[in-house]
């Protein structure tokens, strides 16, 4: 016993120090076929390490002596769970890990993953079991011989325990509502454990998240007249057009205010400075509409050739 505990302390160690990666995941309801078929998935890409939960405990606290970070993981190990060890993409290795389910039949006394409805329409259940359809309060009738479901009906409810008799009538009507496998609780990366929606969120959802909290920063600033970093760039701004307009109005003049009252004085001169970068506005479209006049004109000539 003491020689495999060892050996698990030491496997532990090496996947710890070889993958910067970890999922954690819940494996409850999970078999050792479905695992086997885990393993197989994610061969060459992750590493699956199951273990009792005080083993793991154990070693993560004598690692931790070294590796701090390794703490982070320990609150995570609770109830039935496992490690994935990877260096690869984490939404790549999420997909595979969630993606090998398997179908359930409901088993009294287990709690629901999902909510359970029976839509309307025949069972092919002999009219002798009407009762037990009454006992549950499904709404029946008899048609052509067989047991019939008068309209949709919420057996199940999400998070609640399925009841014995709800249990044997999916299994009469060969229902599986569930479907079970490995669930992410936490991922750890680099020395950082986060939930796994985490990894939903893209670059261009974090760059709006930063750009608005810019944004109201600056406008906080702005208006307690309090300087910050996102502010002080609107703060010069603004106040260079106060300065501007206090100079255009009074004898006052400095250096960038001197064209702005030159433009005053004679506003003539505005428009003679205007009109340049107008032309040069207008070339290009002048020039695309000569280019397209020519080639309609080379286009007539080929028809008379």
């Amino acid at each position: 016993m003491k020689h495999k505990k060892e050996a698990y302390f030491q496997k532990l160690q090496g996947l710890l120090e070889e993958y910067k990666s970890i999922f954690i995941v819940a494996c409850d309801n999970v078999g050792s076929n479905q695992m086997h078929q885990v393993r197989s998935n994610l061969r060459g890409e992750a590493v699956v390490l199951m273990g009792k939960n005080t083993m793991v405990r154990r070693a993560l606290k004598v690692l931790a002596a070294d590796h701090p970070e390794y703490e982070k993981l320990i609150p995570s190990v609770r109830g039935n769970v496992g490690f994935v060890f990877t260096n690869s993409d984490l939404k790549v290795i999420r997909d595979k890990v969630l993606d090998n389910r398997v179908a359930a039949p409901a088993k009294a006394g287990a709690i629901a993953p999902v909510d359970v409805h029976i839509p309307a329409g025949g069972t092919g259940m002999e009219p002798g079991k009407t009762a037990f359809f009454q006992a549950l309060g499904i709404p029946t009738k008899i048609a052509k011989g067989t047991i019939e479901i008068t309209q949709d009906v919420h057996l199940i409810k999400k998070d609640t325990k399925v009841g014995p008799s709800e249990a044997t009538l999916l299994n009469m009507m060969n229902i599986s509502p569930f479907t079970y496998g490995l669930v992410i609780t936490n991922v750890y990366d680099d020395g950082t454990v986060f939930h796994p929606k985490i990894l939903d969120v893209t670059d261009e959802a974090i760059m709006d998240h930063l750009l608005s909290g810019i944004s109201t920063v600056a406008a906080i600033s702005l208006a307690a007249n309090f300087p910050t970093v996102a502010a002080v760039p609107h703060m010069l701004v603004n106040n260079m057009k106060k300065l501007l307009a206090i100079s255009a109005v009074t004898d006052y003049t400095f250096k960038e205010s001197e064209q702005l009252k030159e433009y005053l004085a004679d506003p003539s001169k505005f428009a003679v400075a205007a009109a340049p970068a107008a032309t040069e506005s207008a070339a290009p479209a002048a020039a695309a509409a000569e280019e397209e006049e020519e080639e309609e004109e080379g286009d007539m000539f080929d028809l008379f050739d």
